[in-house]
């Protein structure tokens, strides 16, 4: 292949990522056709990603206060919740219903989280649930590896296409695919937002300790980056690390670490075996903020017909762990007995014991009873025993026989 051949292909390529920050449908050469493509990182189209890493060093310069630290820990869980509780729980899986203005105002909270559109996450995660730890899943870390399942896939060219076809539900929405065609309208708002309220504080509330360009780098690139962070800890830890209650035909598993992370998806498990109820933790032990937050959001009229697990469900799981208990205790009982085996000192110095017990018995006839407490406070008075004089005939007079006759 000539260099003239090879220059205007890369450079059309590179026009053609740089287009899609802007406009993410943009594919000249055909949606399906990316999306056959083998897994290959797209630096340039990717820059807005690594810009948005990049930004946390700015904290070098702006520095920290306790006001900007606090609304970083505050958006990333507010925004955690749009991810979990709207992304997750109502784009991709429809577990309670709204109206289509109430719609479109979650569409724009979940535009905050710098995820790109609700239309394509939702995309991607039926796709994962359908192909769950095989090689079509695009972000398995037991296909994949870690760190592609991590941060690798969204870097990929092949999956920055959406594939309308996957959420018809979702795409009869005009509004809907336009917020997923400019997904990056709402993040590019949402950081001025951030940067004026900082500026705002400063002249307002210069106590606060706080400007424009520290709640930038705070409240947009730290709590943006933990954020993508903390939702990617699912794709690539929650099919590695915690327990798995349910045989699903992945392996999925349920993790208390990572429903604290990522507010209640960490029972990953749970959600693999039913898929459309609105809780993860299905449980009361099983702590699921999103849940929580979902429903009090149903309580404004916002959002309503939140789907609960079905009782088969829970008895299934029940069932379960009934069983994986009693498993559990005879794989402990056996190991006891294997140490046993293995080990003559513990059947030897048990023995050896109870022979020194025996000689010591033996030898001093009966063992000292255990003394029944302190005696200092006892009464005493009535234990004592007075002396049987009919117990010990009385010696004789002189003269007189044991009868009393005189002899």
């Amino acid at each position: 292949m000539s260099v003239k051949s090879v220059r205007p292909s890369l450079f059309r390529r590179m026009a053609t990522a740089v287009v899609q920050w802007i406009d993410s449908d943009y594919c000249p050469e055909g949606a399906e056709k990316m999306r056959n493509e083998p897994d290959k990182v797209d630096w340039v189209r990717v820059m807005p990603f690594v810009v948005l890493h990049l930004g946390c060093f700015g904290v070098l310069w702006v520095g920290v206060s306790a006001f900007a630290a606090w609304a970083a820990v505050f958006l990333y869980f507010i925004r955690m919740f749009a991810v979990t509780g709207i992304y997750h729980r109502y784009f991709s899986h429809k577990t309670y219903s709204t109206s289509r203005a109430g719609q479109f105002f979650l569409a724009l909270w979940g535009g905050t989280t710098v995820q790109r559109g609700g239309l394509w996450w939702a995309y991607h995660h039926r796709h994962h649930h359908q192909h769950s730890d095989d090689p079509e899943d695009a972000h398995s870390p037991h296909v994949h590896g870690f760190l592609w399942s991590h941060i690798g896939w969204i870097t990929s060219r092949r999956n920055f296409p959406t594939d309308y076809s996957k959420v018809k539900d979702l795409a009869k929405f005009p509004e809907l695919v336009w917020l997923n065609r400019f997904d990056l309208v709402v993040p590019i708002l949402y950081a001025f937002a951030m940067f004026g309220l900082g500026a705002a504080l400063e002249r307002w509330a210069p106590g606060l300790g706080t400007n424009g360009w520290q709640m930038l780098v705070w409240g947009f690139f730290i709590s943006t980056t933990a954020l993508f962070h903390g939702t990617a800890c699912i794709n690539s830890m929650a099919h590695l690390m915690g327990k798995r209650r349910f045989k699903t035909e992945d392996d999925s598993r349920n993790s208390f670490i990572l429903a604290i992370i990522c507010l209640g998806e960490g029972w990953h498990n749970n959600h693999h075996r039913y898929q459309s109820c609105t809780r993860n933790g299905f449980y009361w032990w099983e702590i699921d903020p999103t849940y929580y937050g979902l429903k009090l959001l149903s309580y404004t009229g916002l959002i309503w017909g939140l789907k609960d697990v079905p009782k088969s469900i829970l008895e299934e799981g029940m069932h379960a762990d009934h069983h994986k208990s009693i498993a559990a205790a005879q794989r402990s009982a056996e190991r006891e007995e294997e140490i046993s085996a293995a080990s003559p000192l513990r059947t030897v110095l048990p023995a050896a014991a109870a022979i020194a017990v025996a000689t010591a018995t033996a030898a001093h006839g009966e063992m000292p009873k255990k003394a029944e407490g302190p005696a200092i406070h006892k009464d005493l008075s009535g234990e004592l025993v007075k002396p049987d004089i009919a117990a010990k005939p009385a010696s004789p007079a002189p003269g007189t026989d044991n009868t009393g006759k005189v002899i």
